[in-house]
């Protein structure tokens, strides 16, 4: 099965509000980290398989996974000889490996810490903090189609401000935050093939940087092109507007 590494490792800063006191990841959307939501993405097309490459406040993420089984479950607990029996047993089929990938190493170089766990296997990546109605199975059948070393979800992401179609000195249509139209950007869920890993030295290098820059010059870097939801959660207004969209039952990332 192929495996999805999913990058939990960075400090969040603009994100502070929340990120002072957990890692971003670890941020909750609906009562449960914005890395489940992400997850439970994969698992509705049957990737199950995750390595967690962790650092900032890892130590929190490692609590929420070993007490997985029974944060999401009711459960009666015998105190007299510490039985403990589960009255709901909604489990997902979720494998985690969680790692210790560095409190300053870069996105590229946590990735590079994973080369015995990833072995000589395909294998995808994806930011612990975007969220998208992406469809994994298509993209999957998109990088496989296209033979290249590297796939990237490229996204269109809402404008910052508002946006005036004029003609003449008469605005013909006004649109608040649209969707940019004609630029899409990186928006992660990437799939690699292993010999990506030679395009990455040590801790210092950004997957952002110098890899994929170097597999664009070589021509072995394919856009998967979604037009369809995405959003990354970048700052705490970020946090609220997602919140907002669960609440009012537009969360349309949620398609399992």
């Amino acid at each position: 099965m192929v495996k999805v590494i999913l990058l939990a490792g960075g400090f969040g800063t603009r994100l502070k509000e929340e990120t002072e006191f957990r890692p971003k990841p670890m941020v909750h959307i609906a009562n449960k980290p914005i890395i489940w939501h992400i997850m439970k993405n994969y698992s509705h097309y049957g990737y199950n398989e995750f390595i967690i490459a962790g650092g900032y406040k890892i130590e929190m993420i490692k609590e929420y996974f070993l007490n997985y089984y029974n944060m999401n479950n009711d459960f009666t607990v015998d105190l007299s000889n510490n039985k403990i029996t589960l009255i709901t047993k909604g489990l997902d089929p979720f494998k985690v490996t969680v790692v210790d990938t560095g409190i300053n190493t870069m996105t590229g170089g946590r990735i590079k810490r994973l080369q015995k766990l990833i072995g000589n296997e395909r294998f995808m990546v994806t930011y612990g903090d975007g969220v998208g109605d992406v469809n994994i199975k298509e993209l999957m059948e998109f990088h496989i189609k296209n033979k290249k070393i590297g796939t990237v979800t490229g996204v269109r992401p809402s404008s910052r401000w508002g946006e005036l179609d004029i003609d003449g000195n008469t605005v013909t249509n006004f649109q608040e935050k649209p969707q940019v139209k004609n630029a899409f950007i990186n928006g992660g869920f990437f799939v690699f093939e292993p010999e990506v890993l030679d395009y990455i030295k040590d801790d210092s290098i950004m997957l952002e940087r110098e890899p994929l820059v170097k597999l664009a010059e070589d021509k072995e870097l394919a856009i998967y092109k979604h037009k369809g939801f995405w959003k990354a959660m970048d700052t705490f207004k970020d946090m609220e507007t997602l919140q907002k969209l669960w609440d009012n039952g537009e969360a349309k990332w949620k398609i399992w």
